[in-house]
């Protein structure tokens, strides 16, 4: 089968078992909404202090790991920590093929973008490897960068930059140190970016060392400034 035939294969087959098993509240379980009315306002939010580098909650700027190795993301903003309902929503979206949370979610991150706007004047999500793509079907941050970049009426680019290095995984490092390491050189962009100013989108942040790698290569090719914006920062 081919590449292409298993792509539309996979968006069948994610729009069939959105019909078969509709979606239910990540935070009390009531089917409707991944996060029904009743607990979006209960999300754990990210609030001050934290770090205007790297997001990290609870830390005054900058914290002492970007004193030592300072990102090259200019900074991480996201309205919540990764925990609870939206630690749920999060693992649901991104590993149980629940791609119709993304207009939500995405939703969320435009509502955080045009109260605590982020600097850039176009929108890039953190890429997949290749070979990840095709085993989880879809990029859960090119959905959520869509839908962001759709609501706030600015340009979206998906085919920019692009992973080239399939790493271990992140979960599988100990330290801040590693991650960034683990990460060294495996994005790259496909044409120059001349005086760009990005808002790089991803889900998660755990470290910012995946962002910051992004923001490393988009600076190389010509980009003025990339800001990262997450839906959630791990604590």
């Amino acid at each position: 089968m081919s590449l292409a035939a298993k792509s539309l294969l996979s968006k069948i087959t994610g729009s069939a078992l959105d019909l078969l098993f509709p979606m239910s509240c990540a935070g009390c379980g009531k089917e409707g909404d991944l996060l029904c009315p009743t607990c979006l306002p209960n999300l754990p939010r990210l609030t001050s202090p934290f770090c205007q580098r790297c997001g990290a909650p609870g830390h005054q700027s900058p914290c002492r790991w970007c004193e030592e190795r300072p990102l090259n993301i200019d900074g991480i903003r996201g309205p919540f920590l990764f925990e609870g309902s939206i630690r749920n929503a999060v693992h649901s979206f991104k590993y149980r093929g629940v791609r119709a949370a993304a207009a939500q979610l995405g939703d969320l991150l435009s509502i955080y973008q045009q109260d605590h706007p982020v600097p850039g004047g176009v929108i890039l999500p953190v890429p997949l490897h290749s070979r990840q793509l095709r085993k989880r079907g879809y990029n859960q941050s090119a959905l959520l960068a869509r839908r962001l970049a759709k609501s706030n009426h600015l340009p979206f680019d998906d085919s920019l930059l692009m992973r080239i290095k399939d790493t271990r995984p992140q979960v599988a490092t100990t330290s801040r140190r590693q991650r960034i390491d683990n990460l060294s050189d495996s994005y790259k962009c496909r044409a120059s970016a001349p005086g760009w100013a990005i808002i790089l989108v991803d889900d998660v942040a755990t470290t910012g060392s995946t962002l910051s790698a992004c923001a490393a290569a988009l600076k190389d090719s010509g980009a003025s400034s990339a800001w990262g914006l997450i839906l959630a920062r791990e604590t």
